[in-house]
């Protein structure tokens, strides 16, 4: 059974098929890092008129990477992403704040049922008085299931956070 999320509203600037497709896996699992600004101005310019999207939002999170992975890739997809749209929007990138604690395997791979299961407990905030009482907007760079971002926004909420809003590049 599909848990209803922590996230009050997500917003994606695509389906994930296509060139869009090609253009993601080539930035995320091909090292094209060079890819994640320009991905970042295409969602901001369709979505930046979304005002139920941008309205009272405090700070932008990315979605984390487990270190080990983020050393292996090089880079986070979602932080490049989240630090282009916090520069274009003008609000504050907080990067630090949610950590990926456990390296789980990846979700690709996974159903759906499976996949709530292999991040329940994934991620961890630090230094929760940064978050307490805000409205944040996590960002990452595609929705499947839901299940990264609804344990992502849980823990942020868990935290404190007073409401968390989901941004991705596309949708599957």
């Amino acid at each position: 059974m599909q848990s209803r999320p922590a996230f009050s509203l997500h917003r994606s600037y695509a389906r994930y098929q296509g060139e869009l497709k090609d253009v993601i896996i080539l930035f995320k699992y091909r090292q094209f890092k060079v890819l994640g600004k320009d991905l970042a101005r295409f969602v901001f310019k369709a979505l930046k008129r979304e005002e139920s999207l941008w309205w009272g939002a405090e700070a932008i999170i990315p979605v984390p990477l487990h270190p080990q992975k983020k050393r292996q890739r090089g880079f986070n997809q979602a932080e490049i992403i989240a630090r282009e749209l916090a520069l274009l929007k003008g609000i504050p990138l907080e990067e630090k704040r949610l950590v990926k604690v456990k390296n789980v395997p990846p979700q690709t791979s996974l159903e759906q049922k499976e996949r709530e299961k292999n991040v329940r407990g994934a991620f961890r905030v630090v230094k929760s008085e940064r978050v307490k009482g805000k409205i944040l907007i996590l960002v990452d760079d595609v929705y499947t299931t839901g299940s990264t971002l609804r344990e992502c926004s849980l823990e942020l909420k868990r935290a404190g956070a007073k409401e968390v809003k989901a941004l991705t590049i596309a949708q599957a």
